[in-house]
Parts: structure tokens; sequence; C-alpha cells
């Protein structure tokens, strides 16, 4: 099924599906809408339609606000600038004459409600797959291994961006509490390796169509994504033996496809979106400016600097701030922006295999990144601290503008080592939890 005609009939249910939990601690006389799907609806007795309608939302509230989540994090970690009619792009997030981060505006809340609305999108789906006998277990088991990988793969999203997050979120009435970093990520590596589980009892096929998953798209090839996501968990806990384990069963392939890997799509159609990290080329307003420090620590020759970012016609200037380059990571308002790629994938293996202590595994992955970049092989030493700072720079230019960097640094403690573009800012490299979390 086209990814076009998914997304266009998916807003709309994700939509009501949200406005029906939003107002279900209010007391209304029961109303039934025969033209629309309703919560109660997928509850009890799902339709397989239904229940792949609400795939189809999942997929779609995956690609909510991640611009704002990009741009924020690379702001934060002086990757880029967003110049647009918002001040508080070039304030807050620098830290501007003191001022503080907020949490009550757009570049905390939006990520984390983004993140949070495909999750409770998931988890209505779990409870459909609960509830219903219209489906045989074999079916049940792989959209219960896709919603479990989706919840997991969003959850480490939100503890990219605010070290912090809440996993116990089923039930609206009761919800659990705000964990800390290494809870969170150990809860959602449970549930990835609970959703393995599925998978591997799902059959051949899956019983809905998947959009941005092609390759990836049966039990067994979207399995590889589940692994894919487990590696990077388990790098991110520390843990570079788990996460090599994990990286066998994926798509990593060091002799491979770069780009190979699962993607957000979007589009021109009524009711679908575009990709909101694509700019206008030598726009005056609302453009991603390559910030100055990205540009001259480039090593000479790494062609990700001329393919990743364009040259203005014209300088431009904002808020004291100001930049040569803009930029050029995507085509069009409709190139699709990746999950995880194998090329991610070699820079973790890079780094689980410096945690491992293998060294030169670690510089044959290197060398692969460098050669794509048009660079000769690493001729530093073959040290841990060494071919550590050589990964972090590599990931610096080949996840450029991905929300990796603002996170890299934080769990390296090396945030303090960026620059400070005017008097008075500062450094931030985590996201307050929104107010209404706290409430």
């Amino acid at each position: 099924m086209k990814k076009n005609h998914i997304y266009r009939s998916k807003n709309a249910f994700a939509f009501i599906v949200f406005l029906a939990v939003i107002i279900s601690s209010c007391t209304f006389d029961e109303q039934v809408d025969p033209n629309r799907p309703s919560l109660a609806g997928v509850q009890t007795e799902a339709s397989q339609n239904q229940l792949n309608n609400l795939i189809v939302g999942i997929e779609a509230r995956m690609r909510n606000n991640l611009a704002i989540q990009t741009t924020g994090s690379g702001t934060m970690a002086r990757e880029l600038y967003l110049f647009d009619a918002d001040p508080r792009n070039t304030g807050d997030l620098l830290g501007a004459n003191g001022s503080t981060l907020d949490n009550n505006t757009f570049y905390s809340t939006a990520p984390w409600g983004a993140r949070y609305r495909a999750i409770k999108n998931a988890n209505i789906l779990l409870l459909a797959l609960d509830n219903t006998t219209s489906i045989s277990d074999t079916q049940k088991a792989g959209y219960r291994g896709f919603a479990k990988t989706i919840i997991a793969y969003e959850l480490i999203e939100v503890l990219k961006s605010y070290n912090s997050a809440r996993v116990e979120v089923a039930d609206p009435d009761n919800l659990g509490p705000i964990l800390d970093f290494n809870a969170a990520l150990s809860a959602a590596t449970t549930m990835l390796n609970d959703a393995l589980s599925d998978l591997n009892s799902a059959g051949s096929s899956f019983s809905f169509s998947l959009a941005g998953f092609n390759g990836f798209d049966t039990p067994a090839t979207f399995a590889e994504f589940n692994r894919a996501t487990a590696a990077v968990a388990a790098l991110y806990a520390g843990d570079g033996g788990t996460a090599l384990s994990a990286l066998g069963g994926s798509y990593f392939d060091l002799a491979g496809d770069l780009t190979i890997g699962p993607k957000h799509e979007f589009s021109l159609d009524s009711g679908d979106i575009t990709n909101g990290l694509f700019k206008i080329p030598d726009n005056n307003g609302d453009q991603i400016i390559v910030h100055d420090s990205w540009l001259a620590d480039a090593e000479a020759g790494d062609t990700r600097v001329t393919t990743k970012t364009s040259v203005r016609a014209n300088p431009t200037t904002q808020d004291g701030l100001s930049g040569t380059n803009q930029t050029a990571l995507y085509a069009s308002n409709i190139s699709p922006i990746d999950m995880i790629r194998n090329e991610e994938l070699i820079l973790v293996y890079a780094e689980a295999s410096i945690l491992a202590g293998n060294l030169q595994d670690a510089e044959d992955a290197l060398n692969v990144i460098r050669n794509a970049a048009g660079l000769a092989n690493y001729a530093g030493a073959q040290t841990v601290d060494a071919l550590t700072t050589e990964m972090l720079n590599q990931r610096r230019y080949s996840l450029w503008a991905e929300n990796h960097r603002m996170f890299d640094l934080r769990r390296y403690n090396l945030s303090s080592s960026l620059p400070i573009d005017r008097a008075g800012d500062q450094v931030f490299n985590v996201l307050p939890v929104p107010l209404s979390e706290n409430e």
C-alpha cells in the first residue's frame, strides 16, 4: 500500500483517538459518530481494518515535531542555528543573557508530546489486540512485535533529549513515574527483547502494510530494525558486547550501502505532512544555518561538508549570530528522514568495539566511514582515547543535524567543550521535562 494513502486516512484517525483520550476524564452523554472510528470501537473486538488504521497512525505520529526536536538539540550542540521569526530559537536554546530553558514552551513540549502520541497509539493497539478475536494469535504476534519495538524506539528518542522518560503510560488515569535515564533505557531494552520474541512467533508475513519500511516489512526483516534499535540501546547503556551481539541480527553491513534502513516518509497529499527540516536555498527567513565551527573543524576534502550543506549566495545574520552555509541535507520538502541507517550502525559498531576492547575492529569501521567521505584511513594512535575521539568526530559529521550531537557530548561529558557564540550565552545539554508532566 502506498504511504500517501495510508497517512491521509490515518492522521484523522490518530487525532480522533487522541481526542477521545483527552476528553475521557470529563462526563458527556455517549455519542456515536457512524462516519468516524472511536476509541471504544477498537477497545473491544476491533476488526483487522481498525488494527491496521492504528498501525498507520503510529507511523504518522512518529514524524510529528521531528524538526523541532532536531533543530532544538542541534542549536544547543552548536551544530546549527534556526533563523526564523521566533527569537527563542536563538535566545533560550543558547542561554542568551543568562536565560534558562522554559519547560512550558514549544521546544520542550512539542518533542515530548509527539513521541508520547506515537506511544499512546501503540498502547491502544496493544490493548485492542488483547480484546479481539478477529485475527489469529500468529497475526497478533506481528502487531505486538511492531508496537513494542516502536514504543522502545520512541522512548530512546525521548531519553536523548530529556535524559528521563515516563515508561508506564498505557493507562492515562494511572501514569507511572518519570524514570531516570538508566531505568528507562533498561525498560526500553526489555521491551525490545519482548518484541523480538513476538516477531519470532509472527510467521512469514505481517497482516498490515508499513510506510517507510521498504525491505523491513516482514516479521523477519522488521526484527532487523528491532535489533538495530537494541544495539543502539545497549551502546547508550555502555554495554559494547551486547551492542555487538544485537548488531549481528540487524542490517549492519560494513561493506553495504550506508543509506539502508527504515525512513520517515512525507508527501504533499491532503492530510499528510512535509519534511520540516527542508529549507528553501538562500531563503531570507526560516533557514537552518550551519555553525561556523562545524565548517572550520572539518578535515580538508571531507565530502560531507559539501553534500550536507551549501554556501549561501550571501552570508546571513540574526540576533548577533551569523553563517555562510545553510542546510542541504534534504533535497525537497518530501525527502525522507532516516530512523537508523547502516551508516549509523557502522558507527555503533565502531563505538561498541572500542568499549569491548576490539580496537582494530573499531579502526576498520571508522575507515569505512572516512573513506565514504573521501578521507584517507585513520592515521592516529590505536588507543581507546584516540579512537573514541575519532569515533565522536565521525559521528559529528556523518550524523550532522540528526539529533545526535547534543546527546553524544552529554554522554561523554564533553558539553563544556562547545564554543560560546556571544557574551552571556550558556551551554545546555538536556531539555526540561514539560511542566504539564510535573503537575
